[in-house]
């Protein structure tokens, strides 16, 4: 669950990604899935985290697990 306040997932692939210039395509193809998955993922719909860990390095990001206290 994000923090209130914070974007969610998807908000900040999208805005990674349009920083860059590049289309749902462009970053299907550099991070090896669809442009249907990058859409899912987006609008923040269920995808695998072998699916985000390849979208994320595509787009230079790091991805960090937090446990709930």
């Amino acid at each position: 669950m994000s923090e209130p306040g914070q974007p969610v997932f998807g908000e900040i692939i999208r805005d990674s990604r349009k920083k860059r210039g590049w289309s749902q395509t462009e970053l299907g193809e550099k991070a090896g899935v669809s442009r249907p998955t990058i859409a899912r993922v987006e609008a923040n719909n269920d995808v695998t985290t072998a699916t985000i860990a390849k979208i994320a390095h595509a787009l230079g990001l790091t991805l960090e697990l937090k446990g709930g206290d």
